[in-house]
């Protein structure tokens, strides 16, 4: 396990005041870091683990808060310091006590905001992680050959590597050729994403504010943040309601959401098995009849 102390005593040199105390309280959620609250006196503070090999993901995991931040539009938690002690990666971010939800409506227009900041490429200025997963996000003007090649192909070929069933391959790249089918009367807008909206990365603080975290963040359709939304639950009728008072969502949405959510079904395929991959491949089996 990590030293506690000696990752006090970085904090504090990072944060320029003396910290105490250093007890660390693991916390629940998440499947690809330990995370733990860290007590330092009268200072609390989120820390993350992770491999040593893995620093970079949380250096890119910076990068996406800090673009969301900079969108002026939702509470985004502050990153203190990233390091490693020669066995761990570790990041150590604000900690912020979520509360009770004073009802999406907040939520929904802090989105609408962030997704209206939007840029002229798909992509991002670096590539992240989905879950333990790299994600390419190289520029382009492209978004049907950016969801193409750069989403749903790659995790496709991790499939083909995983040993998951040639047949959902072959369906799913079929898929990938003709995505062009799904925007024949629609161009998506560059929008700032969060990447990862499922209910587990956002939530309120104790003054209501939304707050968003976890991040695998690139510029792309909004429609992309709205279907995760949806895949694991969803936030429901009154925050799509309001959500559409401030950004329209067009007529289409419907269609291209199972699309969307495919390549996180792939993605949770690659990373845990299970019935994920039935799950993708209903779902190809679903958009390929949309194509008939």
């Amino acid at each position: 396990m990590i030293d506690w102390r000696l990752l006090q005593r970085k904090l504090g040199g990072q944060l320029q005041r003396p910290l105490t105390g250093a007890k660390a309280t693991p916390l629940a959620g998440g499947d690809t870091n330990r995370a733990f609250r860290l007590d330092c006196g009268s200072c609390r503070f989120f820390v993350k683990l992770d491999r040593v090999d893995r620093e970079s993901m949380f250096v890119s995991e910076r990068e996406g808060l800090e673009a969301l931040r900079s969108s002026q539009t939702i509470r985004i938690p502050d990153v203190h310091l990233i390091g490693n002690d020669g066995e761990h990666a570790y990041i150590v971010m604000e900690y912020i006590e979520l509360g009770w939800a004073p009802g999406h409506d907040r939520l929904a227009q802090s989105l609408a905001a962030m997704h209206a900041c939007v840029q002229s490429r798909f992509g991002f200025h670096c590539d992240n992680a989905i879950g333990s997963t790299p994600q390419l996000n190289r520029p382009t003007t492209d978004w049907v050959e950016f969801w193409r090649e750069q989403r749903l192909e790659f995790q496709l070929e991790l499939a083909r590597r995983n040993g998951i069933s040639t047949q959902l391959i072959d369906r799913g790249l079929r898929l990938a050729g003709n995505l062009a089918q799904f925007f024949t009367t629609y161009r998506p807008q560059a929008s700032l994403l969060h990447g990862d909206l499922w209910s587990g990365n956002w939530g309120f603080d104790h003054a209501g504010n939304p707050v968003v975290y976890d991040p695998a963040c690139y510029y792309g359709d909004h429609e992309a943040d709205l279907a995760m939304m949806e895949l694991f639950g969803s936030p429901g009728a009154r925050f799509f309601a309001c959500y559409r008072e401030c950004f329209p969502i067009d007529a289409g949405y419907a269609e291209r959401r199972d699309l969307y959510n495919l390549y996180h079904l792939l993605n949770h395929a690659n990373l845990f098995g299970g019935s994920y991959a039935s799950q993708a491949r209903q779902s190809i089996d679903r958009l390929l009849a949309q194509l008939s």
